[in-house]
């Protein structure tokens, strides 16, 4: 799982500033984001489990790595910070079904 999660960090970490503000911009490009990332990770046959465990990897990479640029977003950054890690494990569940419809 560190293998996994480092290279979400390392990921995360590659996109430039003007990539990740264009990702980051409004909350539809991100589920936009999100959505290719899901997609991607179901074609290699990835479990929701397992994506759900990818979306709280980034999840944390962002609250420690970027601030919020929209409202969606800050209602996400605040939910975050004041969840357990069930909680969080929940809302990243959520995160991934939303983006799957």
């Amino acid at each position: 799982m560190d293998q996994f999660k480092n290279q979400i960090e390392n990921q995360m970490q590659d996109y430039d500033s003007e990539e990740k503000d264009q990702i980051l911009e409004n909350f539809n490009r991100f589920k936009q984001f999100l959505s290719h990332k899901v997609d991607k990770g179901e074609k290699m046959g990835l479990s929701e489990e397992q994506l759900a465990k990818g979306a709280e990897m980034v999840a944390n990479y962002l609250m420690k790595h970027e601030e919020p640029r929209n409202r969606e977003e800050h209602l996400l950054q605040q939910l975050w910070k004041v969840a357990d890690k069930e909680q969080q494990h929940t809302l990243a569940h959520l995160l991934i079904r939303l983006v799957q419809q």
